[in-house]
């Protein structure tokens, strides 16, 4: 039988996870929602965004700058980490308009 992971510990994985993606968009995206959003989830949010950073680091970016059509089951939380990467994604640019 497993222990469950301490909310604290998680977090704290969740972040470093965040910080350390295979392109630097995504680190700098992810560690940015990370800082802002993962002590005020729930935790069955922790767990999709837990499952979110199983993904592919190019899907994800592809469905955070609107490129490619998002999951059902990610939609909210990728909806949120796109609202916060304006200016990240693409400078001066995010979902093809100019803002």
């Amino acid at each position: 039988m497993t222990t469950p992971e301490p909310r604290d510990t998680a977090i704290k994985r969740l972040k470093m996870r965040s910080m350390r993606r295979g392109i630097k968009e995504m680190d700098l995206i992810l560690s940015d929602f990370a800082g802002r959003a993962l002590d005020g989830m729930e935790p069955a949010e922790l767990l999709l965004y837990d499952q979110l950073l199983e993904e592919n680091d190019h899907d994800i970016y592809g469905w955070v700058n609107g490129q490619f059509a998002v999951p059902e089951h990610y939609a909210e939380m990728i909806a949120r980490i796109a609202d916060g990467a304006r200016g990240i994604v693409r400078p001066g640019v995010f979902g093809g308009a100019i803002e």
